[in-house]
């Protein structure tokens, strides 16, 4: 029997696998985690809350929440090896691969010898991920080497509090606890599928993760609140964008932050973040970021009926709180670590290798010639 082709793609609209972790652009807003809505759970939850009902199956009552936090201070700490290979890693490296690195290493040290641990590896490094970011970005930019084992409530929190030195604001905080939730999950994305098929050949989590953490690096995946954020900083005033835009759009220019591969109509996370982004603005004076970021959203609709994505607002909200605009993708690793990891448990849990087959189109079947007689 001849084998099935793919109609999409890139994969593009085939169901790869079953999750009961989110659905995207399916019911409510258009994204839910384990059946809650986004838009109320960043309303009324903590990120840690959302953390625990992706990786633990439910939404935390009141004492499990202060266990589960605590738990997590105690997991901040980096190791003495894994603060000497990040020291040895230069200025000029991407953020991006000091996760991977740091992914990596901590799994040499830390190893998950057993699937049994799954949960706790997977904690450990939702704590680790702030540390790591800020312990190689504050020693390789101010050379100082910070204490990663803060005490403060959150992971967004803690987050601000080692990059900046200090505490956040509770507006800081809260925006760091919206934008955590919203990148916490969302379906079989490239890396999500890069995760589970690490898993389905039952490596371990750390491998997984930074299998993730690879695919996420592509400009394609990860990246487009960086790339908004060069963009937008740009002009000087909403028309300086307009006029900018209409030129890009002539010169068929690529333009990040904007559709999305599933979302047909809107991203439900944009409407959130923009309102966020609005009140950082509001806080701050700013004049300028905020509204040229309207205006390229009003444009882009205007002229293509595309609509901004989760991470083009999150550029300008992420820039008012003073984060360097090459840490905004490492931020979406802290948080989508916790879905790489469910995913994992999940294909752990009804494991299959996933093994694809490949519509061949090389050469026939050939003889090897002998090389006197080769061209």
């Amino acid at each position: 029997m001849a084998e099935k082709k793919l109609s999409g793609a890139g994969l593009r609209g085939q169901v790869a696998g079953k999750t009961a972790l989110s659905t995207v652009g399916k019911s409510g807003s258009g994204l839910t985690y384990r059946g809650y809505d986004v838009k109320e759970l960043a309303e009324k939850c903590q990120f840690e809350e959302v953390a625990y009902l992706i990786l633990k199956g439910k939404l935390p009552n009141a004492t499990e929440l202060t266990e589960y936090k605590t738990k997590l201070k105690t997991m901040r700490a980096l190791p003495a090896a894994l603060k000497l290979v990040l020291e040895q890693i230069p200025k000029s490296a991407h953020p991006m691969d000091v996760m991977r690195t740091g992914c990596s290493m901590l799994g040499n040290l830390e190893m998950e010898t057993d699937f049994s641990e799954q949960e706790d590896k997977a904690d450990r490094l939702l704590a680790a991920f702030p540390s790591i970011i800020c312990y190689w970005y504050r020693f390789s930019h101010d050379g100082v080497k910070i204490e990663t084992a803060t005490d403060d409530d959150s992971i967004g929190a803690h987050f601000l509090h080692m990059l900046h030195g200090k505490k956040p604001s509770e507006l800081h905080e809260k925006v760091m606890h919206v934008s955590l939730i919203l990148y916490a999950e969302h379906e079989f994305n490239a890396s999500t599928f890069t995760a589970r098929v690490c898993a389905s050949t039952l490596s371990d989590l750390h491998s997984c993760i930074t299998g993730a953490i690879g695919s996420l690096r592509g400009p394609l995946h990860g990246g487009a609140n960086e790339a908004a954020m060069e963009m937008i900083q740009r002009w000087n005033s909403a028309d300086d964008a307009e006029e900018g835009i209409m030129t890009m759009l002539k010169n068929k220019d690529k333009i990040m932050g904007f559709g999305h591969a599933i979302y047909s109509e809107s991203d439900p996370r944009n409407e959130i973040i923009k309102l966020w982004s609005e009140k950082l603005a509001e806080e701050v004076g700013d004049t300028v970021l905020y509204p040229v970021s309207v205006r390229c959203e009003e444009i882009m609709w205007r002229e293509k009926k595309l609509f901004c994505n989760a991470d083009f607002f999150h550029a300008s909200a992420y820039n008012f709180m003073g984060i360097p605009t090459p840490l905004f993708t490492p931020i979406f690793v802290m948080s989508r670590v916790t879905g790489w990891a469910g995913h994992v448990f999940e294909q752990r849990a009804d494991n299959r290798i996933i093994r694809p087959s490949a519509e061949y189109t090389g050469e026939e079947l050939r003889s090897v010639e002998p090389i006197e007689s080769r061209g």
